[in-house]
């Protein structure tokens, strides 16, 4: 993956917030993270992605691993940028020998302190733009750290373009309460936006996620079925998806249901693909 990215213009950025915005009992946690970097002209923007490079040395001699995040949020004053930054910490198990391990970056960064010194790389372009026209219509779909570009996709919207028109429609979805990332008790940063009256955002949660069922995402489209086709039917609405590949088949099915079959789902989506209006990132 890192061969894929310009990694030889290093940025050193320096950790000013690390907090936890979303927690479970068996101790997983996400976290919110803001880094520093100099220049207030900086190209980094929201929904940009960029490179994290956790120094090493690591398996095969690798002297960095490489991360890919995506812009949460950004802000730039007093010759300054500070990145926004949604990490969930991992772990992994490895399928030859059964044996838990650490996620490396997730880990790096979610035990990082303020004032650290991390190295990244960037920006790089992102799936999601912003149309220029603002009647356009924005249905985004997101499950787990899916979320972290739609909400700095959210507030460019609002807060650096302003006037939208067209709706936005965020259904984002979490097996559990830990994963409904700046949508929970903890952190909901989406409030600042429900007051737009082109704006509205749903939850879809696992009915039983301590037997690994999906997000139910078809009962939360099921219950806005009619806006969700009606927008899917419409000439200037854009679907943006994010989170892990395996949410792409619940959404299908979901999809499928909404329009009344496979076939008539399958044949509109083809249509949204081939006209670019269609953009997933899933990992």
């Amino acid at each position: 993956m890192i061969e894929n990215y310009d990694i030889s213009k290093t940025i050193t950025g320096v950790i000013k917030k690390n907090e936890v915005i979303a927690t479970a009992k068996n101790g997983e946690e996400a976290r919110n993270l803001i880094l520093e970097i100099p220049g207030e002209d900086s190209a980094f923007d929201a929904g940009a992605n960029f490179g994290v490079l956790v120094p090493g040395p690591h398996e095969f001699g690798n002297p960095y691993h490489f991360r890919l995040y995506g812009v949460a949020g950004i802000e730039k004053k007093n010759g300054k940028t500070l990145i926004d930054m949604c990490v969930k910490r991992c772990t992994y198990v490895d399928e030859f020998n059964g044996e838990q391990y650490k996620g490396v970056a997730s880990n790096y960064l979610c035990d990082s302190k303020l004032e650290d010194k991390i190295m990244i790389v960037g920006p790089f372009p992102g799936p999601f733009k912003i149309p220029e026209d603002k009647a356009s219509n924005l249905l985004l779909i997101a499950q787990g750290t899916g979320i972290a570009p739609f909400r700095g996709l959210i507030q460019n919207i609002y807060k650096q373009h302003g006037g939208w028109k067209g709706k936005v429609r965020l259904y984002y979805g979490g097996k559990t309460g830990m994963e409904l990332m700046y949508m929970n008790n903890q952190k909901d940063d989406f409030v600042n936006y429900y007051d737009e009256k082109t704006f509205k955002a749903f939850q879809a949660v696992s009915p039983r996620p301590f037997l690994g069922e999906p997000v139910n995402f078809e009962q939360a489209f099921e219950q806005n079925s009619k806006e969700i086709w009606g927008m899917i039917t419409h000439a200037n609405t854009l679907v943006y998806m994010a989170g892990l590949k395996k949410m792409k088949e619940a959404i299908d099915q979901a999809f499928a249901k909404v329009a009344g079959s496979e076939e008539k789902w399958e044949s509109r989506k083809a249509e949204l693909v081939a006209g670019g209006r269609w953009v997933e990132l899933l990992y």
